[in-house]
């Protein structure tokens, strides 16, 4: 993790911690980078954005960046986060710009880098980016027939419209399904693909002004679409975040289903089909124990990973692994997408209902989530607290009193001087109980 660039790129409220300058500075050297080695001809570099009333000031700043060090600027428009990866990485591209917060509230923002395979950017990339923002490189100004140009590239999005379009197997028709696109990119897109595919779509949160990305909607508040498939007597809801990288469900009794939920059932899916390599999955420290208690019980190997879908792309990449993902929904199908995608989330949940011909929260069913508190414990030294021998200790008792129907997670926060405590039991009151007093031990001993 470097000064600018966290896990899930450079994000901060916009013109406060992330400036305009900085996305000037970004598309400076980034336009220079891809272009240096390449004297006849210019770097090509893919540009989306979200909904967000600062999305268009960055792209700007951005362009003009790109341009001024001598690379062309195609612009996808409003779109989806795997939406500039799928392009950047089939279209050839040498790099894609995502200009998304995800799922944070208007006023933040932040900037994604993808490289030429849909990748996240290289470390070794993102450091030298944060030299020249500091000053540390010079680079020189493109002139004369050598500045970039400015290109309309909207056939990049309809493109991958189309890609989503066919990789349906199934018809969706006479299926009512519900879509909350949190006034994020997916506002438009979403409800175009399961049309075309034949559903009875009903969308809500799809009129974004700028402002309204992600409030009371999409994947962090699911509360309006829950609301919408029980009255409505829908099938099934899809919800996604500000960027539609990732995807949370709600059943036709308005149930939320997690992103462990539909690993849950994709992943019996595939077995059934033969096609889950080594019969494993990749998911994350931060997945609920019940998920890992279903998978073991259908012989489903779990490779868990730290928190970050970084993370668990690079460890399914390693072994070939096709399915992986976190509880928060950044769900990864590597066989259609290098990156999570809410709208291939969507539409392969879609076809595991209509393939088994059952409701999905009678899929989802097998899986019983366990009881979960999570209490942020502010700390003097979070390294120190860590190593603390007595809070060690006092994990182990935890541990040995929860057995094998629970589990304890104690982990520092990568951006927070926080320790954060995750209690798993079979019942809610034990999980409260020791959660909050491993939280109060770390407390009294760390400050």
């Amino acid at each position: 993790m470097g000064k600018y660039f966290g896990t899930d790129g450079f994000r901060g409220e916009a013109n406060v911690t992330l400036t305009v300058e900085h996305a000037y500075k970004v598309g400076r050297f980034l336009g220079w980078y891809f272009g240096k080695d390449k004297p006849d001809q210019k770097a090509h570099i893919v540009i989306g954005k979200d909904t967000r009333r600062s999305s268009y000031m960055f792209e700007y700043a951005l362009v003009s960046g790109l341009v001024a060090s001598g690379a062309d600027a195609y612009l996808l428009h409003v779109t989806t986060t795997p939406s500039v990866s799928y392009i950047a990485r089939v279209d050839s591209f040498d790099c894609g710009i995502m200009i998304s917060a995800s799922h944070n509230p208007y006023y933040d923002n932040g900037i994604k880098l993808i490289n030429s395979d849909g990748e996240k950017m290289s470390e070794d990339v993102i450091g030298e980016i944060e030299k020249y923002i500091d000053g540390e490189i010079s680079i020189p100004f493109a002139n004369k027939e050598h500045i970039g140009k400015t290109v309309d590239y909207i056939n990049g999005r309809n493109r991958y419209m189309g890609y989503l379009i066919g990789l349906a197997e199934y018809s969706f028709k006479g299926i009512k399904v519900g879509i909350d696109a949190a006034n994020g990119s997916a506002w438009s897109l979403a409800k175009a693909v399961f049309d075309a595919l034949g559903a009875h779509t009903y969308v809500i949160n799809a009129e974004p002004n700028g402002l309204n990305i992600n409030e009371n909607s999409g994947s962090t508040h699911m509360e309006a679409l829950q609301k919408l498939v029980v009255d409505e007597g829908l099938d099934i809801g899809f919800a996604f975040d500000g960027d539609a990288d990732r995807c949370l469900a709600v059943d036709e009794k308005g149930n939320i289903l997690t992103g462990d939920h539909i690993i849950y059932m994709y992943a019996k899916h595939m077995k059934a089909r033969g096609i889950l390599k080594d019969n494993t999955v990749v998911c994350t420290v931060m997945s609920n124990f019940g998920f890992l208690k279903a998978m073991e019980a259908e012989g489903i190997d779990c490779v868990v990973t730290d928190v970050g879908d970084k993370n668990v792309y690079a460890a399914m990449a390693k072994n070939g692994y096709r399915l992986g993902g976190e509880q928060s929904g950044h769900i990864i199908l590597s066989k259609f997408a290098t990156t999570g995608d809410g709208l291939i989330t969507a539409i392969k949940l879609m076809e595991v209902m209509i393939s088994s011909k059952k409701s999905v929260g009678s899929l989802a069913s097998g899986m019983k989530e366990y009881p979960q508190v999570l209490i942020n414990v502010k700390v003097d030294d979070k390294d120190a607290a860590m190593k603390n021998e007595e809070v060690l200790e006092e994990i182990k008792k935890t541990e040995k009193i929860l057995g094998k129907e629970g589990r304890v997670l104690v982990r520092k926060s990568g951006t927070e001087p926080v320790v954060r405590v995750m209690v798993e039991a079979k019942d809610d009151r034990t999980c409260r109980e020791e959660a909050e007093h491993l939280a109060d031990f770390i407390k009294d001993k760390c400050n």
